[in-house]
């Protein structure tokens, strides 16, 4: 399995729209939309997609998860810029954008504390399952482990953030 975006290659420092917007109180003011991505070379038995952005680097001892959606049909093999946006209304029919670490669905953009650069990990899993039994409301975390117990495939892309 494959995933790329037009916006940034894996390993680039990420644009200033992708980054956190200032409204969030962490520092930063970027656009916060959500990079575009696409995937392709999935499993054939693939019944659905989830998407996440987790940033390992993040000073909290367990990372720190930026955007989690799960549910997405399996014959969609790309998310739009800004489709992260709950407001926007740009998600595939019955995805589902799940619970992140700023305490709300949706996208949340790099703002990394000041010092090294972060990296922040786009990850496309290919799930056996229609829909994870979940709801907008759980945590990350338990997206994860739901996730890895029936992921067929996985692909990653690393963008950067430093301050």
């Amino acid at each position: 399995m494959k995933v790329s975006s037009k916006g940034f290659k894996s390993g680039d420092y990420l644009g200033q729209q992708h980054v956190l917007s200032a409204d969030y109180g962490f520092g930063c003011s970027g656009g916060n939309v959500s990079p575009d991505l696409k995937w392709e070379d999935a499993p054939a038995d693939t019944r659905s997609f989830a998407v996440t952005c987790y940033d390992p680097d993040a000073p909290t001892g367990s990372g720190f998860w930026h955007w989690v959606v799960v549910n997405i049909p399996p014959d969609v093999t790309e998310l739009a810029v800004n489709a992260g946006d709950p407001a926007a209304g740009a998600l595939p029919a019955g995805a589902l954008q799940t619970r992140t670490d700023f305490g709300k669905p949706g996208y949340g953009g790099p703002c990394a504390p000041e010092g090294h650069p972060h990296r922040y990990l786009f990850t496309v899993y290919a799930v056996s399952l229609d829909k994870l039994p979940v709801t907008a409301d759980t945590s990350a975390a338990v997206v994860g482990l739901f996730l890895n117990s029936n992921a067929l495939a996985k692909a990653s892309l690393m963008g950067l953030y430093r301050r």
